[in-house]
């Protein structure tokens, strides 16, 4: 599932075909239709990978941040590596949401599952850290965590549009601004 995963990863729904998933995964037309019904299933089970694999890691990683704004920062600029690695392939999940979407309703759900599980996480995290002094009190926790989700999704936009670590950490530190 990880080369299936990959190979949407680089090249995108709408660009990588049967044949091409085929090739790559070393199996026949027919074991991947029998497998996954259609290419959309095998893409739909690509998504579940990455939600089961890399992003709850992420979430896992922010959970065990002793430091709300060290985990925040982690995280976020973790992304970005991720992001901009491997020529500027992006994020899985903001790719798929712009090639994918309004459309396809199955990826707007998984996508939305997972932005979901992040502003959750992000929500007690910075709750917790309210309640010790560490943030300030003057936002509720769940709309910082809205904000720090939705600028991720702005950023691993960016990253496709100028894949450049160096230029877009620093703006990580401008969105961490709001935790004061």
């Amino acid at each position: 599932m990880s080369r299936a995963m990959d190979l949407f990863w680089t090249r995108g729904y709408e660009a990588t075909s049967v044949r091409d998933l085929t090739q790559h995964l070393g199996i026949g037309q027919g074991s991947l239709y029998a497998a996954f019904g259609d290419k959309d299933g095998l893409y739909r089970a690509a998504l579940e990978h990455y939600r089961s694999t890399l992003a709850a890691a992420a979430l896992r990683d922010l959970a065990e941040g002793a430091d709300v704004r060290a985990a925040v920062r982690a995280l976020l600029t973790e992304r970005v590596r991720i992001a901009v690695g491997q020529g500027g392939r992006g994020c899985l999940a903001v790719n798929a949401v712009c090639e994918r979407l309004p459309e396809d309703a199955t990826t707007r759900r998984t996508v939305r599952d997972m932005q979901d599980a992040s502003r959750e996480a992000l929500t007690e995290l910075l709750r917790a850290a309210r309640e010790r002094g560490e943030i300030a009190a003057r936002h509720d926790p769940h709309t910082l965590a809205s904000f720090l989700v939705t600028f991720l999704n702005g950023l691993l936009v960016s990253a496709k549009i100028t894949p450049d670590a160096r230029a877009l950490e620093p703006l990580v530190d401008v969105a961490l601004t709001a935790l004061d």
